[in-house]
């Protein structure tokens, strides 16, 4: 095991100070062996180069290209002069500018004919795609014969030129030409694969595979590396995922068995419709699992408006009638008091246990709260402590020390990813044996998402909708380009309310943040879609703002209230209530309402710069409306030029109303990096080679093949370096991460 330290050696030792600290701060990687797993995003052909006809505006771009033309024009009014070089690749041109002292190297350099890689943010000045001030290096030797300049970009880097994920403080050669100084040590990189599944398979070692993935002759080694490195990835997960649910069946759990003519029965009875088969089949699912010994863990998958709560209402009370207590948590107070009026309403005297005219199976139904009242929450808590109370709904006020359960049978979690780990870990804690566990979310994850991010948890997937339920129709309004499409959104509200229905205005900023003014546009979202237009030039509309301008404008005459996240939680409710009653004809909110907030006589939503929202938030949002028998209409309302991405995406949205098919193009845009991000809780991705929409079927093998290895061997005696790879992609927070049960 002499060998693992080549690998772990610190970039400072193996590259100097100051490269190591840049690469530190700006790409994360601190050892060899992370450097080593920093892949080329792509491959520059030599005599082929990057087409400038595809760049990306706004990212950072590596482009192999020929100096056309060089000529430095003075500024007008005479001061100061600038050098504008102009490179072409045959599919297109691209500008280059330098300015002031700056400009006397490139200009001796970048002589017409000279080839190059240039780096830099492409950006556009006078509608021309513009590189400023670019970093570059020149691919030419003194010697003017084709032959020999050849030869000085062969040495430079091989038949094949990678271009590595970069940033401004460190272009891709530079990256490169770290890689070359590291790369001996992948010699020494220990094999976490087993040599049956490698062989059977036909993957090439992993030190050949990094030294084909940096250094690649040909295509055919870039594809051998890409296989053998996306497996190494796709396994690697699936183990961690296979021992976590290894260890889950080793924990002893209370099988819960509903009694047969108990609260669920007379729950099923007194129900005013028939469940869909969907329902049915994933309750069947449940109740399989909560009459184990060991607990159950599942995600329960739904359509936003599919039925879920239903569902998880009957898993509740099965857990009640074979005498545990249930506990549901929801992300936000205001969903938790709406879940805590629903349920109250669907059980009727079901709800009422203890209490005159209560039902003879009837249990009590309470809520908790953050900022209830004393005397409420101190009975809520005998409630729970005495068993009197079946069912619980909270939010992570339910976590705190002094909640104490009787006998906590099954924790719900609504919508996963508001979830922090050790909140979970709490909860679970709240049993005198594990709970069992149900975890809900109405953001559709593909397959194979759920088997990377959520891999430790069983599937149930709702993909009908209940009877009743109405088409939502959804639109651009694209609001630069045709004004006139704007007005008529507003007037398309003011029908829908004459109709006797009502609305939302959906705005991604609340408006009262004056002292986050620095922390620049709408948060996390905002930043993502930069500059694709002038449009995120200004900050993101506001509720405060909007809803004034709408009262006092487009919307004049009708009952227009706000919601927001900073409302005190009295008048939040307050405000939803008077919503929910009719009494308010549009609500002006931020994304507080995007979770099971239910007014079915809403049919019309006006989503404000829509471009700052994702495919799935705007999914989610959408489900707000067309929850009742009247259709539903949508408006996506963006600032953007036809041609951006940000726009492509709107379009998406309103073509399909398919929640999983939005979230494979929602992946596809966004890479996945991005989705196991956001459900690691901020921790680094460990997917850089794999695609988890690409690779459906890897990753399905892998999990086969993890979970065998596992059964065999759980402590992986005898596959150190499988263990090594375990430890490094199991740092602490992803340890924890895993551990979301």
């Amino acid at each position: 095991m002499d060998l693992v330290p080549a690998l772990e050696e610190p970039l400072k030792k193996a590259l100097g100070p100051a490269t190591a600290k840049v690469m530190a701060e700006h790409l994360d990687l601190h050892t060899v062996g992370d450097l080593l797993h920093h892949y080329p995003r792509r491959y520059a052909e030599r005599g082929e180069l990057t087409r400038l006809a595809d760049l990306p505006l706004d990212e950072h771009v590596t482009v192999v290209a020929q100096v056309a033309s060089a000529r430095i024009l003075k500024f007008s009014g005479g001061t100061g002069q600038r050098l504008e070089v102009t490179i072409t690749d045959g599919s297109g041109q691209l500008q280059l500018v330098f300015f002031g002292r700056g400009i006397h190297k490139p200009h001796k350099d970048l002589l017409p004919g000279t080839r190059a890689m240039f780096a830099g943010k492409a950006s556009v000045f006078n509608r021309k795609m513009q590189l400023a001030h670019p970093a570059y290096e020149l691919l030419r030797a003194d010697a003017l014969d084709a032959g020999e300049a050849d030869e000085a970009i062969g040495s430079w880097a091989g038949a094949l030129i990678p271009i590595y994920p970069a940033t401004a403080k460190l272009e891709s050669w530079k990256i490169a030409k770290a890689v070359d100084m590291v790369l001996p040590s992948a010699q020494e990189a220990l094999e976490p694969l087993p040599d049956s599944l490698r062989e059977g398979r036909g993957l090439v070692p992993l030190p050949e595979a990094l030294l084909k993935v940096h250094r690649p002759h040909t295509k055919a080694d870039i594809a051998d590396a890409r296989a053998r490195l996306k497996w190494d990835e796709a396994f690697v997960l699936q183990v961690a995922l296979a021992r976590r649910r290894f260890a889950d069946a080793q924990l002893p759990a209370v099988a819960r068995v509903p009694r047969p003519d108990g609260l669920l029965t007379a729950f099923d009875a007194k129900l005013p419709f028939t469940l869909t088969d969907g329902q049915q089949k994933v309750s069947e699912e449940i109740f399989d699992g909560l009459a184990t010994e060991h607990p159950m863990h599942r995600l329960l998958q739904g359509e936003v408006g599919s039925g879920k709560t239903m569902v998880a209402l009957r898993a509740m009370l099965a857990v009640v009638d074979a005498g545990g207590q249930a506990a549901m948590l929801a992300p936000t107070e205001v969903l938790a008091q709406q879940h805590h009026r629903s349920i109250t309403e669907m059980m009727g005297e079901l709800a009422e246990g203890g209490m005159l005219g209560g039902s003879e199976h009837s249990t009590k139904v309470v809520l908790l709260t953050g900022s209830m009242g004393v005397a409420a929450r101190r009975q809520a808590l005998l409630d729970l402590v005495t068993g009197d109370a079946g069912i619980v709904i909270g939010t992570h006020a339910l976590i705190e020390d002094k909640v104490q359960f009787h006998d906590l049978g099954l924790v719900v979690v609504d919508e996963q990813h508001r979830f922090g780990v050790e909140q979970r870990d709490a909860l679970r804690g709240k049993g005198k044996q594990p709970p069992h566990l149900l975890v809900m979310t109405a953001t559709p994850i593909p397959r194979t998402v759920a088997m990377t991010v959520f891999g430790d948890l069983e599937t149930s997937v709702l993909d009908q909708l209940p009877a009743g339920r109405s088409p939502i129709a959804t639109h651009v309004v694209p609001a630069a380009d045709k004004p006139h499409f704007l007005a008529r959104a507003w007037e398309r509200v003011r029908e829908e309310v004459e109709n006797g229905h009502q609305a939302y205005v959906v705005c991604p900023r609340i408006g009262d943040e004056e002292e986050q003014g620095k922390k620049g546009k709408g948060g996390k979202g905002a930043k993502k879609e930069s500059a694709e237009d002038t449009a995120e030039k200004r900050p993101p509309l506001a509720v405060l703002d909007v809803a004034e301008e709408l009262a006092h404008g487009a919307l004049r005459g009708l009952k227009v209230e706000v919601l927001h996240g900073r409302m005190q939680p009295d008048d939040k409710d307050a405000v939803m209530r008077r919503f929910a009653a009719g009494e308010t004809d549009v609500l002006v909110a931020t994304t507080v309402i995007e979770v099971g907030v239910n007014v079915p006589n809403a049919t019309a939503m006006v989503i404000m710069d829509a471009d700052r929202f994702g495919v799935s938030q705007l999914h989610q949002l959408r489900g707000r409306v067309g929850r009742g028998s009247a259709a539903g209409l949508c408006l996506l309302v963006s600032e953007m030029p036809e041609a951006s991405p940000a726009r492509a995406r709107l379009g998406a949205v309103a073509a399909t109303l398919d929640g999983f098919e939005l979230s494979r193009i929602d992946l596809e845009q966004r890479r996945e990096g991005d989705v196991l991000g956001q459900a690691q809780s901020g921790v680094r991705s460990s997917l850089r080679m794999l695609a988890v929409i690409e690779d459906e079927e890897i990753i399905a093998e892998a999990r086969q093949e993890a979970t065998a290895v596992v059964a065999a061997d759980p402590d992986l005696e005898h596959l150190p370096g499988l263990r090594t790879a375990l430890d490094a992609l199991l740092d602490e927070e992803r340890e924890q991460y895993l551990d979301k049960g």
